[in-house]
C-alpha cells in the first residue's frame, strides 16, 4: 500500500473510566506501508487483533498495487480472466462516483503518471512535456468498466491506483468487524485515516489533532487543530509528506488527472469529514487537486462532507476554511 505517514496525532490514546474503571482493548501494527491503532472498550475485554490483521492481510492482496499478485496488480498487468472479489468492486464503485462528483480531479486511472513521478512501486521516468502528453492518452476512469466481477478496458495501458483512498475503505471494513462483534465504543486509525463510533464509557469524545501542513517526511508535526469525533470519520490529503525536489522545485504526490503533473495551488492540507472513511478519503484526495475556489464550490453542493482546509495565503501564512458544520467539533489550537 501507500507509504503514508499520519496525518493525525491521536489524542489522549490510553483513557479509562472515571465511572466504571473500564479499561480500552487497544493494540496497533503495521499495514499498508504505514502503521494502524486501534482501541475500543469491551466488557468481555476481546482481544480482535489477530482477526484484525488477517481482515487487512485480505484486503492488501485484493487493492494494493505493492503486492505483485494482487487483484488490482493482476489487472493492471492484463492478466486473463481477472475474478475481482467484493472488496474491489466496493472500491471501483466509489471511486466512479467521486470520479464523477469531483469532474475528474479524482481519477485512480493516474497510476501510470504516480509511477512515472517517481510516487509508486514502478520506476520514476525522466518527466518530459511529450512523456506526460503520451501517457495522458490513457488516462481517465471513462476508459475503464466493471462488468459484474471482471474489469474490461478499452485501452489495455490503463491501469488502476486505489491507494488514495484505500486506507480509508480499510478503516471501514475494520469497523464493520468490530459492528459485527457488537463493539460501540472504539477508534480505528490505518495510516492517519480515523473513524470513531459513540463515545468513551466516562462520556468523553474521542479525540484526534489536526498537524500544521510543515514539509515534513519523517515526524509528526505540531498541531493546528483539536478535534472531537463521534460515528464520524475523517481523512487528510496533505502535500507536505510525500513530495520529490527537483532542481529546487518541490513536486507533491498528488497529481492532477487533466495536466499529468503535481498539483500547484495554495490549499496545503484537506482534511475531510463524512460518515464513512472512504469517502472522507476519496474526497481529501479531489479537493486537494482542486484547488481552494473549486473546493468551496463543491462542498457548497455537497452537504454530506465537512471540510477543514489549510491553506497559504499571498504572504505565506496559513490560513483556514473551515464548513459551518464543524464549529461545534474542531477548535483552533491558539498560537
Amino acid at each position: 500500500m501507500k507509504i503514508r505517514c499520519c496525518s493525525f496525532i491521536l489524542l489522549f490514546f490510553y483513557t479509562c473510566s472515571v465511572y466504571s474503571q473500564q479499561e480500552p482493548v487497544k493494540f496497533g501494527g503495521n499495514a499498508q506501508g504505514s502503521t494502524y491503532h486501534i482501541t475500543y472498550f469491551d466488557e468481555k475485554n476481546r482481544d480482535f487483533q489477530s482477526d484484525i490483521e488477517q481482515i487487512l492481510t485480505a484486503f492488501d492482496l485484493s487493492v494494493s498495487t505493492y503486492i505483485p499478485n494482487s487483484i488490482i496488480s493482476k489487472i493492471n498487468s492484463n492478466q486473463k480472466n481477472v475474478i475481482v472479489d467484493a472488496y474491489f468492486i466496493h472500491c471501483f464503485n466509489k471511486a466512479k462516483e467521486v470520479w464523477k462528483n469531483t469532474d475528474g480531479a479524482f481519477d485512480p486511472t493516474v497510476y501510470p503518471l504516480v509511477n512515472a513521478w517517481g510516487f509508486g512501486p514502478g520506476k520514476k521516468e525522466k518527466i518530459e512535456k511529450t512523456k506526460i502528453d503520451s501517457i495522458l492518452k490513457f488516462v481517465g476512469f471513462d476508459l475503464i468498466t466493471l462488468k459484474g466481477n471482471k474489469i474490461i478496458k478499452k485501452d489495455p495501458r490503463v491501469a488502476l491506483d486505489f491507494n488514495a483512498f484505500a486506507q480509508g475503505y480499510s478503516v471501514d471494513v475494520v469497523s464493520a468487524f468490530l459492528d459485527s462483534k457488537k463493539i460501540t465504543s472504539y477508534m480505528v486509525e490505518i495510516g492517519g485515516e480515523v473513524y470513531a463510533k459513540g463515545k468513551k464509557p466516562n462520556g468523553n469524545n474521542w479525540t484526534i489533532g489536526i498537524e500544521k501542513p510543515i514539509d515534513n517526511k519523517q515526524s509528526e508535526n505540531p498541531l493546528k487543530a483539536i478535534v472531537k469525533l463521534e460515528n464520524l470519520a475523517i481523512a487528510t490529503s496533505g502535500n507536505y509528506r510525500r513530495f520529490i525536489i527537483e532542481d529546487g522545485v518541490k513536486y507533491a504526490h498528488h497529481i492532477d488527472p487533466k495536466t499529468g503533473y503535481p498539483t500547484k495551488n495554495n490549499v496545503l492540507s484537506a482534511s475531510i469529514f463524512a460518515k464513512d472513511c472512504i469517502s472522507s478519503d476519496a474526497n481529501a484526495t479531489g479537493v486537494l487537486v482542486m484547488g481552494l475556489e473549486k473546493a468551496k464550490e463543491f462542498l457548497s453542493i455537497h452537504p454530506e462532507l465537512q471540510a477543514y482546509l489549510i491553506y497559504s495565503d499571498d504572504k505565506g501564512n496559513y490560513q483556514v476554511f473551515e464548513t459551518p458544520g464543524l464549529k461545534s467539533i474542531v477548535s483552533e489550537i491558539e498560537e
